[in-house]
C-alpha cells in the first residue's frame, strides 16, 4: 500500500491535484488559494500525504508550533484533517495514512499528535471515534463542547491556547474568520455573500493570513469560525439554511 500515496512537494505542487477538491469540476479560486497557501506552508514542514490517484483520501498535519489554530503544544504535530471519501471506505486507506503520521512524528522525535474534536462529532472535523482506536484521548475542552484530543508518546500533553476558549468578540455582526486552506471555502462565502447581501444582512469577514492571526483568535479553528451576536457559533462550513436559522436567534 505505500506506493500508493504520494506527499504534495514543491516539485509537484504545481502538477498534482488537491485531493479534497476533487468532487468539484470546475476550477475555481479556492484551488488555486489552497496551493498558494501549501507552498507556503511546506517549507515549515507542513504535510499533505494523498492516495496517488484522483480520490478524496489524504491526511494533512504540520507542526503545531507553524499550526494555523490556537492550540499550544510544543513537540507536537496538529492534524488538521484525516479524509476518506466515497468507494475508497473500507479498504484500509484510513490506517495507513494515520500510521504513517504516527511513524513520522515518531522518526522527527515530536512528543506526540493532536487534533480538534468535539463532544458531538460535527462535519468537516475528522472522525474523533476513529482517532481514539490509536490511542488519541481528549487533553483539554471549551465550555461549548469542542475538544483537544492527543495522541502522547512521553506524557506530556498539548492545550487550547487561553484566547481559544474566549468564544467571545465585541461585535455583534455575523462574523466570519477564514483562511485559505481548504478550496472549499471560497465558494461558501461566494454563497453567503450571495444570500446576505440579497437580505441586507452585514458581514464581518476577517481572512486570517498570518500565524499570528491564528494563533491569537478568540475561538477554536481548523480554517473558519463563525460568531453572531458576539458568540461563537461553528468550526463548519456553512450554507445560507443555517445563517437564515442563526440569525432568527
Amino acid at each position: 500500500m505505500e506506493g500508493e500515496f504520494i506527499n504534495l512537494i514543491p516539485e509537484n505542487l504545481a502538477s498534482e491535484h488537491v485531493s479534497c477538491i476533487i468532487r468539484t469540476k470546475k476550477v475555481h479560486q479556492g484551488i488555486e488559494g489552497k496551493r498558494q497557501w501549501l507552498a507556503d506552508r511546506l517549507k515549515e514542514g507542513h504535510v499533505f500525504r494523498k492516495l496517488n490517484e484522483k480520490a478524496t483520501v489524504f491526511i494533512e498535519y504540520a507542526p503545531c508550533e507553524t499550526a494555523w489554530t490556537p492550540i499550544i503544544g510544543d513537540n507536537y504535530y496538529y492534524m488538521y484533517c484525516l479524509w476518506v471519501d466515497g468507494a475508497h471506505k473500507g479498504k484500509g486507506y484510513a490506517s495507513s495514512l494515520m500510521e504513517y503520521c504516527i511513524a513520522d512524528a515518531k522518526e522527527k522525535g515530536k512528543s506526540g499528535i493532536c487534533m480538534l474534536g468535539a463532544k458531538k462529532q460535527k462535519g468537516w472535523l475528522s472522525d474523533q471515534s476513529f482517532a481514539k482506536k490509536f490511542g488519541f484521548q481528549v487533553v483539554d475542552t471549551t465550555e461549548n463542547g469542542y475538544d483537544l484530543l492527543a495522541l502522547s508518546f512521553d506524557g506530556t500533553l498539548p492545550k487550547f491556547a487561553p484566547n481559544a476558549k474566549k468564544m467571545e468578540i465585541e461585535s455583534n455582526e455575523l462574523t466570519i474568520y477564514y483562511d485559505k486552506q481548504c478550496p472549499y471555502i471560497d465558494q461558501y462565502i461566494q454563497r453567503i455573500k450571495k444570500y446576505c447581501e440579497l437580505d441586507e444582512i452585514p458581514v464581518n469577514w476577517i481572512l486570517v493570513d498570518t500565524l499570528e492571526k491564528a494563533k491569537a483568535l478568540p475561538c477554536v479553528f481548523n480554517n473558519w469560525a463563525v460568531f453572531y451576536k458576539g458568540k461563537f457559533e461553528t468550526v463548519n462550513l456553512v450554507d445560507a439554511t443555517y445563517i437564515k436559522r442563526i440569525m432568527k436567534k
